[in-house]
Formats: C-alpha cells, sequence, structure tokens
C-alpha cells in the first residue's frame, strides 16, 4: 500500500500508524508536514512551507480561511514533486482543519481521502459559549461559522472520516454523521503503567521531590482558561493553607494553545499569580518534558488534576488514567464519556476553585478509597482506549478504504 499522511505536525496522531506502516517493505509511507523535527523508520518525510500567512488586511472572518487555503497550496506543490516522481497514493490520510487535504481530491482524484476530523466549531453548546462570563455576540457567532469553511470543504470531498472520541463527533453536522467513525488513537498501556512508590526526580531541571509525601500534578499544553488553568491556581492557594506539606507539580508552556490572550499582554500564569501569591518553594512550573519526564511526573502523582471546557478531550488525560491516577477532573462532556464519578475518578464544577480543593483534599485523605479508584483507572483504558487493541483496527480500516 502508497500511503501519504498530512499533518502539520509530527508525528502527531499519526505516529503509531506510520512506525507500524513503515516497519512493512510492502509499503509506501510518506508524511508532509511541516515541522523539521523528527524521524520515523521507513518513513519518507517530505517538509511544506506556506508560502505567506494570511494578510492583515483581510477580513478577521476570513483568516482561518485564507490560512487553510495557503497550508493546502503548500502541500500541493509538494504533492506536485512526489507525483512527477511517480509516486501515486492509494491513500491519503490528514487531519482536517488547518487546510492539508484541501486540494487532495484534485491532485490524486483516484485515491481514498481519509480525514481526522477532531474538532467543528460551534456558537452555542460546546466550548464557545461556555463561560457564561463571557457571552458571546453577533460577531463571534459569524467569526466562528466561518472558522467551519475548510472542515465543510473536508467532509464533502473526503471518501471517509475518523473522530478520537464520540463528543467530539457529536459536534459535527449530523448529515456528515454517517461518514465518520468514532476510533480512538489508543494509548499505550506498557509505556503508561504504575509504578508503586514512584518517587519524582528530574535531574535536567534540578527538581527533586524524593521527600515529598503528597504531590499533585496539573498537565496542559498551555496555561490558559480552556484547561482551567485560573481555577488550578485559585484551588492551589486554598490548598496551599489545608495542606502544608502538599506539593504541586504544573507541566505545560507559559502560553495560550486554545482560547483567546489576555488583552493587556500578560500570561495566564503572570496575572493568576498576582492575584493569588502562592509559596512557590512548593510549587513547580516545568514547562513542556520530555516523554520520559512527563511519564515519571504521572508515576509520582498523588492526585492528578485535569480540568476542560467542553472542548477536544486531552491525551494526557488518559495517559494519566493509564498510569492508574487518581483524577479530579471537571464534569464536562468530554471529561464524562471516560470518568464516572467515585468509579474511576472524582469529578468537580470546572468553575468552582473550592469544591476542586475539597475533592482533592478527600482523595488524599483516603488512601484505601482511592486504590481501587486507581485501579479502575487503568482498567478503563485498558478495556476502551488500549493501543494494542485499537492501532490493528486503525490499521484494518485504513486497509479497508484503500480497497473501497
Amino acid at each position: 500500500m502508497k500511503i501519504l499522511f498530512l499533518h502539520p505536525n509530527f508525528p502527531a496522531q499519526f505516529r503509531h500508524l506510520a512506525m507500524v506502516l513503515g516497519k512493512d517493505p510492502q509499503n509506501t509511507v510518506v508524511y508532509a508536514t511541516n515541522r523539521l523535527e523528527g524521524r520515523i523508520a521507513g518513513v519518507n518525510k517530505v517538509v511544506y512551507k506556506k508560502s505567506r500567512s494570511a494578510h492583515r488586511e483581510t477580513h478577521h472572518y476570513v483568516k482561518p480561511l485564507e490560512n487553510a487555503v495557503l497550508e493546502a497550496q503548500g502541500v500541493y506543490r509538494v504533492a506536485q514533486q512526489l507525483k512527477e516522481q511517480g509516486f501515486y497514493p492509494d491513500v491519503v490520510y490528514g487531519h482536517s482543519g488547518w487546510g492539508p487535504t484541501l486540494f487532495m481530491k484534485d491532485i490524486f482524484p483516484r485515491a481514498t481521502l481519509l480525514c481526522y476530523f477532531e474538532w467543528f466549531y460551534r456558537a452555542y453548546g460546546s466550548d464557545a459559549s461556555f463561560d457564561p462570563s463571557e457571552p458571546i455576540n453577533a460577531d463571534d457567532e459569524a467569526r466562528i461559522r466561518l472558522k467551519n469553511a475548510p472542515i465543510l470543504l473536508d467532509l464533502v470531498s473526503c471518501d471517509r472520516g475518523l473522530s478520537p472520541t464520540q463528543w467530539q463527533r457529536s459536534q459535527f453536522p449530523p448529515e456528515f454523521h454517517p461518514k465518520i467513525k468514532v476510533h480512538h488513537d489508543g494509548i499505550d498501556t506498557n509505556y503508561f503503567q504504575p509504578v508503586p512508590n514512584a518517587q519524582l526526580i528530574l535531574p535536567r531541571i534540578d527538581l527533586d521531590l524524593t521527600q515529598a509525601k503528597e504531590i499533585v500534578t496539573y498537565v496542559a499544553r498551555g496555561m490558559e482558561p480552556y484547561r482551567g488553568f485560573p481555577q488550578l491556581i485559585e484551588a492551589i492557594s486554598i490548598l496551599q493553607l489545608k495542606r502544608p506539606q502538599c506539593h504541586f507539580v504544573i507541566v505545560g508552556k507559559n502560553r495560550v494553545a486554545y482560547g483567546k490572550n489576555l488583552p493587556d499582554g500578560k500570561t495566564y500564569k503572570e496575572a493568576m499569580l498576582e492575584k493569588f501569591p502562592l509559596d512557590l518553594s512548593r510549587v513547580h512550573f516545568t514547562d513542556l518534558l520530555p516523554y520520559n519526564e512527563y511519564l515519571q511526573v504521572l508515576q509520582a502523582s498523588s492526585i492528578h488534576i485535569y480540568l476542560t471546557c467542553p472542548f477536544v478531550l486531552s491525551w494526557s488525560m488518559l495517559e494519566a488514567l493509564a498510569t492508574g491516577c487518581v483524577i479530579v477532573a471537571s464534569d464536562t462532556a468530554p471529561v464524562t464519556e471516560v470518568i464516572e464519578d467515585n468509579l474511576n475518578g472524582l469529578l468537580v464544577n470546572f468553575f468552582a476553585p473550592q469544591e476542586i480543593s475539597d475533592r482533592v483534599i478527600e482523595a488524599l485523605d483516603h488512601p484505601e478509597k482511592m486504590a481501587a479508584i486507581r485501579n479502575r483507572a487503568r482498567e478503563t483504558i485498558l478495556e476502551r482506549y488500549n493501543l494494542a487493541k485499537l492501532l490493528p483496527q486503525h490499521l484494518q480500516w485504513i486497509k479497508d478504504s484503500a480497497s473501497v
């Protein structure tokens, strides 16, 4: 089989697929990306570039579409070179939204086009209208509607689509649901597994918590309201008064990965630490971590906090469950598809820092009860999200699609 993966990042959601397909000499695997770093054995990585970004003068409703078209043009130029070299894929599999897949049916009309559909934007019923303190207006409604333009083009032109969770698929227009299969990428449960009495020592960043009896962890790509960072900091301010021996490890970059920046130019970290001064000798901001160090954080975690508005479910929550973490998580739709309160985790009101801190204390005070929750957390992933089970099914879906 000849397959072309498309994603701005590398290897992103296609890591395990590309690794397995690349090992088979009967396959020709090409991965087009704009990320220079990284290699996978057996995979021919090609780098595309946008000629420019959307013009400043472009109407702000249309900028995401212009950027998607520019991304698609960069991919098209690389695809044209591949075609001239004699490569014609049986399958093109790309991430929808950023634009790489837009023109694939034009340059490779006989190829099966598969799209990974992660999110469909809605003004109401999910992330945009979630926070009652930030009501959306007519301008927001129009901007959000237009943001779906490249995704809608993919929905029409693709042969088949895939979405990782029921919640995420439910955001797409119902008329397209027959095209979209629900199938998670899968969690490597051999890698993400518990280590009894694990200690946290990360010499690279001079972090040694071997003496800490309580470690509360939090992981996100950025520090923003979408992932409950403001509520986290307020909850920590409460917990520091009640748990003087507790340490907090926050993994993530001091940036906004999802949502809006603050208008005054401050980061949410700066703003929240001004509002809630913390004892920073017990709060450890690690920045983003390599996988092996990130795993050690999860394995040493006493309690893991995961908060999200109704948006894309983070891999990190599932990886934490696989590692046997006790998770205090927001009672929001993407989370409740996986976590049941008091069964495999503890649920809290996203907007309630006092409730978050109370449930963390409840978990710290009842280790025997939490042992059962830890076990069920890992069982959930083993039963429903195990890479060893899902990856062969995902590969078969691709192979079946190639023959359509």
